[in-house]
Order: structure tokens, then C-alpha cells, then sequence
């Protein structure tokens, strides 16, 4: 690579977790010495303007303070966004901004919903947002991305890597697949060719725990930087990311700071998707179920940890063994990183998008204990607090409003007043696959709901009794 040439890696999604994970990353190698890579920061919806209009203000510079276990805090101006892409219906400045020779990489975080994809890893073509992208919308990443190779074919801009930055198993070839299903349904054989010739999508693994900003963070880092933040972050101090090293038209030197550049991400992927996410997702929804409010006090309750720890210790470690990484050591430090008091991480935010965490995260270990004649106690308690989580969404008693990317509100109000609701969530083929036929499967569920039914009543008692 031309040591002298600048080079844009564009990335569409302007949340926290992009500014705390693959900002910060970029910007350690600006810190080193090496400029030839910045990042152009836009969005898909109109939703994030606020953040865009404050970044732009600060010339794409914001703070982001990071705490470790022990409450140590520090602060850090990020500067690689050297340039932030307004909003408009059309994504005018991310289209032209994507199209441009001088962008090599186009990353993206839209979460594990924004894929659109079947319990058989397939794009699903009925959903509205994708019907409405077929017909030339850019609701979605397929339809944006669409947008942007159009005018890259045009302008012959030349390759770009498409890296996809979300909790999603063989991520880079799922949103591949996905892409090139989009692309197959609207009849373009030049483009789909095009996107098949002088794209790639490498597999990468991300990490680190960001919550979504809150009010306190502004004032904290005013006070430690002298730096009057509009748009402020935090998050933990651990942070990991695992990328598959095919690039197809050059990338920053990731690997001088701290990335992992493999040959395939599968162990690293499969340990944080099933040990971190998973049980995540456990503490969050059973927390909120006995009315706790944070990861980290859901996580210091003893019955809530032991649930998580028993998932991973009894199904997921005989899952993934032989494994390169030590599965043990792994579980117990995620535990240690769920249990920071300075985190601050919502069950609200966790919680989300269970619709496809279930299937994503939770099912493939449902699926392989039984190829082994191991009946999934363990790891049947995540389903089983998800649809009394679900329930009470129905019964509008949760304490905040559940976010789920794919969630048909209206489907699943009728399934909760239908005669048999657990029966529906059981056979539900979207979330189990091939377990939603098997009737020992459904039993065992029937048992666990039960049996945390009785948990739900223990544990609000006692917090009734101490108070």
C-alpha cells in the first residue's frame, strides 16, 4: 500500500458501540504516527441526526471514557472520524462518500435484526423493510449498499471490503449471502456480479461492552478533561476484535494495535457469541423479570449468575470443546466483566432483540445437546425466561419499552391470546428450527417455565420481605 495515499473506511451506524470499539482502534494507529486511514461516519435512518450534528460540530472528536472492574477510569479524545455524513431521505452523503475511490472499507453495525435473515441463515423477502428496498428504498444495509456500488460501478471507484462489525455467527458470509439473495431478487446479473468479483466480506468477532450514554458522563468528563462533550461515551475497559485478514483493497495496519489477524474467527466467534451474548441476554431478561434494573446487579445475584454459569458449564464448553481458547477462564472473566458497578449496562439494552438472539445465540446449543442424547436443562432456561419476558411485554408490565428489530407486535399479541401461548413459542420454527417439532423439546420447556415461575415468586418476595 502507498505508504503517502489516504484512504477512507467508511461505516455505516452511528451508535456507541462503532465510537468505542472500531473508532478507537483507528485512532490508536493515528496516535502512532500512521494517518493514511480515517473514518466517515453516517447512518441508514434519520435517528441518529443528533449525534451526527454534534460530532460535526466538534469536527468528529468526542471523549470516551473507559472503567475497569476495579472503577478505574480513564479518557480518551478519539480523532479518527475525520469526516461526518448528514442524513437525508436519499443518503446522499453516504452514497457519495461510499462510491469514492479513496474508500477502501465500507463496516457496518446495524444489530443482529438489521440482517433480515431466516432461522436457515437466508434473507427473508417478505419482510416490509426489504419488500420496500426491492422496490428501491434504502430502509436496509442491502438497499443502502445497493445505493453505494451503483455509483462505485459508475464512477469506477474499483474493489471495497463490505466488514460487518455485529454479534452475528459467520457474520461476514451471512450478510454476504444475504446481500447477494437482495441483489439476485432484483434481476441486476451485472451488479450481483460485480458485488461477487471485487467485494469481500471477511468473518470478524467485536468486543466490548458499551452502554448506551447517559447523563452523568458529560459532566464526569467536563470535570476530568476540560472538554465540554456534546456527544460523550463510555464504555468497559476490555476490548477484542477478530478479523478474518481478506481485504480486497487495502486496509489500516490493524494488526499494530491489537487486532487479531486470522485466518477464520470460528473459535473466537462461537466462545463470544454463545459464553458472552447468550448470557448476556440470561441476565438481562431474568433480571428484569424480579424488577432489578442493571447487568451488574443481575449479575451479583447469586441465582441469576448461577443460571448463566450453569449454561455455559454444562452445555456450551462440551459444545465448543476442543477449543484453542480456555473455555473456562473465558466464562469466568465474561461473569467478572458482567458484575462492573461502573458500567452501568441496562437489562433494557440487553434485553433487546431477543427474536433473534434465540435462534442465533441459544438454539444451536439446544440443537447439539441433543445430537449428543444430552437433554439441555441448562441452556433450555434461556428460552424459557425469554417467552415469560415476552409475556409480560404482552400484558404491558415491563418497566421500559422492549426494542426487537423484527418483532410483528401485532403476531405476537394474537399468539400470547391464543389458547396455548407456550405451545406457539415452542413449534415456533422461526426461533427453534428443527426443535419446534419435537415434542420432548416442548415438555421441557413446559417444566422450565414453570419451574422459573416459582423462581419469579421466590425472589419478588424476598425483595418485598427486605424492604
Amino acid at each position: 500500500m502507498d505508504n503517502q495515499k489516504k484512504h477512507v473506511w467508511m461505516h455505516i451506524g452511528a451508535g456507541s458501540f462503532h465510537r468505542a470499539h472500531q473508532a478507537w482502534y483507528l485512532h490508536r494507529l493515528l496516535m502512532q504516527g500512521d494517518t493514511r486511514w480515517s473514518i466517515a461516519l453516517g447512518n441508514i435512518r434519520g435517528d441518529a441526526n443528533a449525534l451526527l450534528s454534534a460530532l460535526e460540530k466538534q469536527h468528529g472528536e468526542y471523549i470516551l471514557e473507559t472503567v475497569t472492574p476495579a472503577g478505574e477510569r480513564k479518557y480518551e479524545r478519539i480523532t479518527s472520524v475525520k469526516k461526518v455524513l448528514p442524513w437525508d431521505e436519499q443518503l446522499t452523503a453516504l452514497v457519495n462518500q461510499g462510491a469514492d475511490a479513496e474508500t477502501g472499507v465500507i463496516s457496518f453495525t446495524v444489530t443482529e435484526g438489521g440482517y433480515y435473515l431466516d432461522t436457515e441463515h437466508r434473507l427473508d423477502p417478505k419482510n416490509p423493510d426489504i419488500q420496500a428496498d426491492l422496490q428501491g428504498e434504502a430502509r436496509t444495509i442491502y438497499g443502502t449498499l445497493e445505493r453505494i456500488i451503483r455509483q462505485r460501478i459508475k464512477r469506477k471507484a474499483g474493489p471495497v471490503t463490505l466488514l460487518n462489525c455485529d454479534n452475528l455467527r459467520h457474520n461476514g458470509e451471512r450478510f454476504r449471502n444475504g446481500f447477494l439473495a437482495f441483489l439476485a431478487l432484483k434481476g441486476d446479473m451485472p451488479l450481483l456480479d460485480w458485488v461477487k468479483n471485487y467485494t469481500t466480506s471477511p468473518n470478524t468477532m467485536v468486543d466490548r461492552i458499551t452502554p448506551r450514554p447517559t447523563a452523568d458522563i458529560a459532566p464526569r468528563v467536563a470535570e476530568k478533561t476540560g472538554f465540554n462533550d456534546l456527544a460523550p461515551l463510555m464504555g468497559e475497559a476490555f476490548i477484542q476484535w477478530v478479523i478474518e485478514d481478506d481485504f480486497i483493497a487495502g486496509r489500516p495496519a490493524l494488526e499494530n494495535v491489537g487486532v487479531e489477524m486470522v485466518q477464520s474467527v470460528l473459535p473466537w466467534e462461537e466462545a463470544k457469541i454463545r459464553i458472552l451474548n447468550a448470557s448476556h441476554s440470561c441476565i438481562a431478561w431474568a433480571g428484569t423479570l424480579i424488577g432489578q434494573s442493571y447487568i451488574h446487579e443481575s449479575t451479583q445475584t447469586q441465582s441469576i449468575c448461577e443460571m448463566a454459569w450453569e449454561y455455559v458449564t454444562q452445555d456450551v464448553i462440551p459444545s465448543l470443546s476442543p477449543s484453542p481458547l480456555d473455555l473456562n477462564t473465558y466464562r469466568d472473566v465474561v461473569l467478572d466483566r458482567f458484575r462492573n458497578p461502573y458500567i452501568q449496562d441496562t437489562n433494557q439494552r440487553v434485553a433487546a432483540d431477543g427474536l433473534s438472539k434465540i435462534p442465533g445465540f441459544i438454539t444451536p446449543t439446544l440443537i447439539e445437546c441433543y445430537d449428543r442424547d444430552q437433554i439441555p436443562r441448562a441452556t433450555t432456561v434461556l428460552p424459557a425466561l425469554f417467552f415469560l419476558f415476552m409475556e409480560r411485554w404482552h400484558q404491558n408490565e415491563l418497566p421500559y419499552t422492549y426494542q426487537d428489530g423484527i418483532l410483528d407486535a401485532a403476531e405476537m399479541h394474537a399468539r400470547f391470546n391464543s389458547a396455548d401461548p407456550l405451545a406457539a413459542f415452542a413449534r415456533d420454527e422461526a426461533l427453534f428450527g428443527p426443535l419446534a417439532s419435537k415434542a420432548s423439546f416442548e415438555r421441557l420447556l413446559r417444566d422450565t417455565v414453570q419451574s422459573l415461575r416459582s423462581w419469579i415468586k421466590e425472589q419478588t418476595t424476598d425483595l418485598v420481605v427486605s424492604q
